[in-house]
Parts: C-alpha cells; structure tokens; sequence
C-alpha cells in the first residue's frame, strides 16, 4: 500500500486544511485492505505523511478517529438503507431490498463497515447523540412496512434474525467463505430466500423455535 503522498495532488491536500478529511480516508482506506485488527494512528499518519503528532490537533486518540469514520459509514448505511425502504414494491420486497442495501454496503465499503461493529460500546462523545444500531433500522422497518405485525411474534425477533443472516452472509462473503461454483446461489439469493423463509414463516403463525411472542 504506497503512501498518499506520492505526486503534487497529495501533497496539496492537507496544507489546505485537508488533514482530518485525508485522516479519515486513510484510516478506511487501510481497513479495507488490512483489516480493523492492527489500525493504529501511526498508520494514517504514514498513510498522509505527517508525523503521529500532527493527528492529535484533530483526534485525541485512536478510538476518536474510528467513531468518526463509523459516524460517517453509518450515515452512508442509514441512507442506502431508507433508499431501499422507500422504492416502489410490496412491504416484503422493500423489506428485502434493504438486507440487499446492507450486503452491498458491507462489500463496497469494508472500512466503513468494520468501523460500524469496532466502535459499538466504545465511549467515545458523539456530538450527534448515540447512534442507533443497524438492527434498529431494521425493526424501525419492519414495523412501518408490516403494521399488522407477524401473528404475534415480536417484529423485533423477526429483525434480529433477518439482520443476523444478513451479517452473517456479509462477513462470511468478505472471509471469502461462502462456497462457489455451478448451482450454488449467490450471496443475494441466499439472502432473498432466508428474508422471505423468516417473514413467511413468522406471518403464517409459525415463528423459528424460541420466537418471544409480541408483547
């Protein structure tokens, strides 16, 4: 991975009053490659061309540039998201259109992503408030496109399964381990199936073994 401050563009950026932004970049640009795991602040440094001491004039630490790295990702997935939640269909295929949003996020943007799930429970002050979770979104959804709910079993079991497949599939296709070849659905047809077998199921009266009923 070369440094970003190879050509005269580059080095323009931060004397500009660009080094947050060329941070923040960095900082996904090097978790989509290398994972969330070994991300220091030295990295985005040497990814921007400053010295480690020149970062915290804008974050106090590692921890405070990751929640701004998920604040924004998250506010990109809120958007895909109530995009997928407003275009034309059913409820269901709205529904389902929104894990097919929350699949293409996670494999378009790796290091907005895992930035998401790093920073859940971190303290770290958010001037925006605390952020809601994607299941959050999820059951929000699922409440306004189903408003007379899944024959009594809670829209927020039916959100916590349907957001557990669709993250599983995710990191399991980012691990490169979901299996390939002729005859095998792909990542969206597993999630359309699993989407449609969860709210079918809990609509026709018979939820998943262990369903919590609807208060």
């Amino acid at each position: 991975m070369r440094p970003w401050r190879d050509g005269p563009a580059d080095r323009r950026g931060y004397h500009h009053g660009n080094l947050k932004e060329a941070l923040i970049e960095a900082a996904r640009r090097f978790i989509a490659e290398r994972g969330i795991g070994g991300f220091t602040l030295v990295d985005a440094a040497r990814l921007v061309g400053v010295t480690p001491a020149a970062l915290y004039r804008h974050f106090r630490g590692r921890e405070a540039l990751l929640e701004e790295l998920a604040g924004r990702g998250f506010a990109e997935l809120a958007e895909r998201l109530a995009r997928a939640l407003t275009a034309r269909g059913t409820p269901l295929e709205r529904f389902t259109r929104m894990g097919e949003a929350y699949l293409a996020f996670a494999e378009e943007e790796p290091g907005y992503y895992a930035a998401i799930f790093e920073t859940r429970g971190v303290n770290v002050p958010n001037e925006a408030g605390p952020r809601p979770s994607p299941f959050d979104l999820l059951v929000e959804a699922l409440q306004s496109t189903f408003p007379d709910g899944f024959g009594g079993v809670a829209p927020r079991f039916i959100a916590l399964e349907v957001w557990a497949l669709s993250h599983g599939l995710a990191t399991l296709a980012a691990a490169g381990h979901l299996p390939k070849g002729p005859g095998i659905p792909d990542t969206y047809e597993l999630l359309r199936a699993g989407v449609l077998a969860l709210v079918h199921g809990a609509g026709a009266g018979k939820p998943s073994a262990g369903a919590v009923p609807a208060p």
